[in-house]
């Protein structure tokens, strides 16, 4: 293997394949092993004094700072998230989420949400952040005229954004929101777990810090919690003090998990996009299907914006059934065989959840005027597609007309 910089622009599947590993750290193995470790011995005093300032990756201090093992996949991560300058990670999502909104807000500082955001990042505004005296106030990211009439009239510290946005996919213009945002001089956050770096460039599109749940599509196999940040190096820096103030370390045997499958991701990633897709397709057409809402799909909501600011997609998407039954979509999942009914998404199997979107709604009308309709979402897996398709028909036959 030649170790020639090679500064050749690289594709996405070469980057995941090989990025973070620095033969100081794995020696002659592709991965880099886990590295268990509270204590770090120094050879000197004057060794151990110089430690004290060097806080990056890669300088060996305490445990809680990390050592290769996480430095590895934290650099990996870095590398494939194009124009971030550090990625800190943390022990879940929702820590990454908290992470980021406490490097970023002070008490009496005003957070500007959007209205379709992950229930516990909404929860983050609601409860943590209002005990520390910050307020909020959601909104509706398909307004742009209103958006822009709200940061004017609250000057907001911060903005969240997250497209598609969480249980019912709605696609906003980020690049057009975060200009208002940093016109405004507010740092711009999102919550980019659905498309990843790889199918969106947050930071290059007027964010600030981008954050996702490498449970989901990074560690790929449903056996780890764990979230990352990352940012230039101006809020790269703040995000790193403020995880270090609050204690915050990822184990090294999940950091090893999340390296290994981060070595996949992007065909896995590649796979569940298609079938999602033919999926979707399938389900557009369907008696009992008011609304199909994937943005992957020509003609659905936001189709248009995803095609021109994303580069992939994923397996997650969800429909609205025709039924005026409130249990109906918990009748689909129950009839579903191959399908599991569970939290999270983005794991080698296809999961169903039946969705409230109204009870996590403040300011947003509901996704295509469905109203109180039952809905459903799917995380699309590794499974033949063709294999689901069956198992969504003989779940949808169940349903009365």
């Amino acid at each position: 293997m030649s170790t020639s910089d090679d500064k050749r622009p690289q594709g996405a599947g070469t980057r995941v394949t090989h990025a973070g590993r620095r033969p100081e750290w794995s020696g002659r193995v592709v991965n880099t092993p886990v590295w268990r470790a509270s204590t770090h011995l120094y050879e000197s005093e004057a060794e151990r004094k110089a430690a004290i300032g060097a806080n990056h990756d890669g300088q060996f201090f305490y445990g809680r700072r990390g050592a290769p093992t996480q430095w590895a996949l934290a650099g990996a991560l870095t590398e494939i998230e194009p124009g971030a300058f550090g990625t800190v990670l943390y022990p879940s999502g929702v820590a990454a989420i908290a992470g980021c909104l406490l490097a970023v807000l002070r008490p009496d500082d005003h957070l500007l949400m959007s209205d379709n955001a992950y229930d516990p990042t909404r929860s983050m505004a609601t409860g943590l952040l209002k005990r520390m005296g910050i307020t909020h106030s959601f909104f509706d990211p398909l307004d742009m005229a209103g958006f822009e009439a709200l940061v004017a009239d609250t000057k907001p510290r911060a903005v969240w954004f997250e497209s598609p946005g969480s249980l019912t996919m709605e696609v906003c213009d980020v690049p057009a929101l975060a200009a208002i945002a940093c016109d405004a001089k507010a740092v711009t956050l999102m919550d980019n777990t659905w498309a990843s770096g790889l199918g969106f460039a947050a930071l290059e599109n007027g964010c600030d810090i981008v954050m996702q749940s490498l449970s989901k599509h990074v560690g790929g196999h449903s056996d780890l919690m764990m979230g990352s940040a990352s940012a230039s190096e101006r809020w790269y820096n703040a995000l790193r003090l403020t995880s270090q103030q609050l204690g915050q370390i990822v184990s090294p045997d999940d950091a090893a998990l999340a390296a290994r499958g981060l070595r996949t991701m992007k065909v896995r990633l590649e796979q569940s996009t298609q079938s999602a897709l033919k999926i979707a397709q399938w389900l557009s057409g369907h008696e009992k299907i008011e609304h199909v809402l994937c943005p992957l799909l020509p003609g659905a909501p936001g189709h248009d914006l995803w095609k021109r600011d994303f580069t992939g997609g994923c397996g997650l998407f969800s429909f609205v059934l025709k039924s005026d039954d409130p249990e109906a979509s918990g009748k689909v999942a129950d009839a579903l065989d191959i399908f599991g009914i569970g939290y999270s998404w983005g794991g080698f199997e296809s999961l169903v959840l039946p969705i409230y979107p109204d009870n996590d709604r403040s300011v947003m009308k509901p996704p295509t005027n469905c109203g109180a309709k039952s809905a459903v979402r799917l995380s699309i897996g590794l499974e033949d597609p063709e294999n689901l398709i069956a198992d969504l028909e003989q779940a949808l036959g169940q349903l009365d007309n």
